[in-house]
């Protein structure tokens, strides 16, 4: 049986300031817990479940068994569904320089976890492995951010940093920076880099104007018919899932690298 004082803490962790705190934030239902268990990528503190076969399955981890009313007042879902985790939060400061392989994404200041979540399930889904995250982008273990990814989180490394060293130290190393703005060239038409960062702005405002002084090639969407009247612009992780498309569509055609 769950103390009062278990279920006071897990509650807890709805607020930013408490997993931050505790340096721990919860994963939710059955499919997402059962991701995070075959990722091997975030240390599990303890999962506790309904379901009498989850302990049998995976005996290396702590799994503690609970009624189903227990689940139900510690879970933050209306429909709560066998399992919840308590994760560690992983440290997400670089401890060496920036290492740029592959297409990785640069979020500026994004602000609602749907979108985040949507972006991070985008980037899972395109084998993009890395997102570099302003200071003032939402927090990825906020509990909306982690349910949206669908499990996508746990192959994502996120990195929350100062973004214009980040974008100095591409430019050193030669790595193509490019940005989503509305006075960009139609990414249909322009030259795209298998290895790169791409900027994705903030929701009402863009990229911002610090940064763009950093972009190597500017890249919008377009409309269509083209250069019509429309609504004023795309929902950000919608963009970002046509920029990550365009962007791997071009690295299957070797002749262009």
């Amino acid at each position: 049986m769950l103390s009062n004082n278990t279920i006071k803490f897990i509650k807890s962790l709805d607020k930013k300031k408490f997993r931050t705190e505790h340096n721990c934030f919860i994963v939710e239902g059955e499919k997402m817990v059962l991701e995070l268990l075959q990722s091997n990528k975030f240390k599990i503190k303890e999962v506790f479940t309904t379901d009498s076969t989850l302990q049998s399955n995976y005996i290396n981890q702590k799994i503690s068994l609970i009624a189903e009313k227990e689940l139900n007042r510690i879970s933050s879902l209306k429909t709560p569904n066998k399992h919840l985790a308590l994760v560690e939060i992983p440290k997400s400061e670089p401890t060496t320089d920036y290492f740029f392989s592959d297409l990785s994404l640069v979020l500026d200041n994004i602000q609602d976890p749907g979108n985040f979540g949507t972006i991070i399930r985008t980037a899972s889904w395109f084998g993009i492995k890395t997102i570099y995250c302003s200071r003032d982008t939402v927090e990825a273990y906020n509990t909306k951010v982690i349910q949206s990814t669908m499990g996508a989180i746990f192959n994502i490394n996120i990195i929350y940093t100062e973004l214009i060293p980040l974008l100095q130290k591409a430019k050193n190393d030669k790595v193509s920076i490019y940005g989503t703005l509305l006075k960009g060239e139609n990414i249909y038409n322009a030259e795209l880099s298998k290895k790169a960062l791409v900027i994705m702005g903030n929701e009402s405002k863009g990229v911002s104007k610090e940064l763009e002084k950093y972009i190597d090639k500017a890249i919008l969407i377009p409309n269509f018919p083209e250069n019509t009247r429309n609504i004023e612009s795309l929902n950000v992780g919608v963009a970002c899932a046509i920029v990550c498309s365009e962007f791997r569509r071009r690295a299957l055609s070797i002749n262009n690298y």
